[in-house]
């Protein structure tokens, strides 16, 4: 199994921007990555188009999904509820040298279901006001909603404080390990995809051991 690399440069002026101007930011300058491994295509073929851009400044890294495909649904408003059932963009991280990994998942709207574990049944969920810290910006606006049917296309930009998962801005690693996802267990077109391919029969986020490396420029 292939492990995929990227690099994460520094953009040190995101952190004075709007996520809404990060969000164009990233577009324009940074580097696009696919999230197109179908790794369970018998059982779930769909594939709508995802690609991201990813930057850090001292202070946070930065992540832009973009998305279009078929169908949208934001039913999940509340803090750590299932929003991978909805349109949904997640990042999973893991620090060198630690024994957890953090799972960051988002609907298309920003709510946030996060925490870090060392094993999938045995998560710390964050607080909401860990949560709050978190910046993002949903092109969709921050709205829950029932499926809509149709085509498609919105960002989801997000800020992790690098203090948040235990890393010192003006200390950082070489690199973390990590995967991108896209998936939406309940809407009308189920589908999981991953940015480093994954090796399981069936859907499973939760492995660390297929993550790729994130070089922090």
């Amino acid at each position: 199994m292939n492990q995929k690399q990227l690099l994460i440069p520094t953009f040190g002026n995101l952190d004075e921007m709007e996520m809404e101007a990060v969000c164009d930011y990233l577009e324009q300058e940074a580097e696009k990555h696919s999230i197109d491994c179908r790794n369970w295509a018998s059982q779930f073929p769909y594939h709508p188009v995802t690609v991201f851009t990813i930057a850090h400044s001292r202070k946070y890294i930065y992540v832009d999904f973009f998305v279009r495909g078929n169908y949208l649904r934001a039913v999940n408003y509340i803090n750590n509820s299932p929003v991978a059932d909805d349109s949904c963009v997640e990042f999973f991280l893991k620090v060198p040298g630690s024994e957890e990994y953090w799972n960051f998942e988002f609907n298309c709207v920003g709510t946030v279901n996060a925490s870090h574990r060392a094993t999938r049944s045995n998560p710390h969920r964050l607080s909401d006001a860990e949560i709050a810290r978190i910046k993002r910006y949903a092109s969709c606006g921050t709205r829950p909603f029932e499926e809509m049917e149709g085509m498609f296309a919105w960002n989801l930009t997000v800020a992790i404080p690098f203090d948040l998962i235990g890393l010192d801005g003006d200390n950082l690693p070489d690199h973390i390990m990590g995967n991108f996802y896209k998936c939406g267990a309940k809407t009308s077109l189920p589908h999981y995809l991953s940015w480093n391919p994954i090796a399981t029969d069936t859907p499973d986020f939760h492995r660390p051991e297929f993550f790729g490396r994130l070089n922090l420029g």
